[in-house]
């Protein structure tokens, strides 16, 4: 079996096929409150973000935790990145990119920080991509890795009304326990794997969706959302995402 999900194809025809992606990062984006933690009680000056296009958290790391970031992906569209790092106050050189595929990359230095949000699941072999992102880390770094988690009704979503898009994702994966597991058994310590988020759901290109869709969408929406304020609490039925910190030894 491959173990890749995706292709370059698909990420090709994924990223042009969005529009308005020159954002406006905001301070509270989300995992704001775990990523300044860790910068700030590990004292981190290097990041490295991989499978990041268009460089989201990259922007963020560096805009607002002043950091020395690298993004790492194996399709970088540069007049994207330079839109967003503009739109950001950004500087083209404010962010290193690196622009391989990270099966066929030897690090070239190692870093305080290593993410990536919404990248391992989209190959079959979970502990090969999760010891390629540990490669990157410098002893006594973090890994911090967040992944949608389509064991809750998002998923169900997917499933039922984009089945295309969650082919593209390994669902045995979506489990924390796995990935804790994973994570121990390449010599790190877990700080902690987790559902992470009350409640969330979505689609993508939503807009092309039928209205029907759409309608229901917001329905269940509004309701989930109204429900977990009211009682909030992060589980595998609810939460959006799961999240693993783990530190690598001196």
């Amino acid at each position: 079996m491959d173990n890749q999900l995706t292709d370059r194809a698909f990420w090709v025809n994924y990223w042009e096929n969005k529009t308005d992606l020159a954002v406006n990062i905001p301070a509270d984006y989300l995992f704001h409150q775990q990523l300044a933690a860790i910068v700030k009680q590990q004292k981190v000056k290097t990041a490295i973000e991989l499978g990041g296009f268009p460089g989201y958290y990259a922007v963020f790391l560096k805009k607002y935790l002043k950091l020395d970031v690298t993004l790492l992906d194996y399709f970088v569209h540069p007049p994207i990145t330079r839109n967003l790092l503009q739109t950001n106050g950004l500087q083209e050189n404010d962010i290193h990119i690196i622009e391989t595929d990270l099966f066929n990359y030897t690090p070239e230095k190692t870093y305080d920080l290593v993410l990536s949000c919404g990248l391992i699941e989209h190959f079959n072999d979970t502990a090969d991509i999760i010891n390629r992102h540990i490669n990157f880390v410098k002893p006594g770094g973090t890994l911090f890795l967040t992944l949608p988690n389509f064991n809750a009704l998002n998923g169900w979503f997917q499933k039922t009304f984009d089945k295309a898009n969650y082919d593209k994702h390994n669902i045995d994966c979506m489990d924390p326990a796995l990935l804790a597991e994973i994570c121990r058994k390449a010599g790190l310590e877990v700080i902690q794997s987790r559902y992470f988020g009350n409640f969330s759901l979505w689609l993508e290109n939503e807009k092309e969706k039928p209205a029907a869709v759409r309608v229901f969408k917001k329905a269940v929406w509004f309701a989930g959302k109204v429900f977990t304020k009211v009682i909030p609490f992060n589980s595998r039925a609810l939460s959006p995402y799961i999240l693993v910190e783990a530190r690598k030894p001196l």
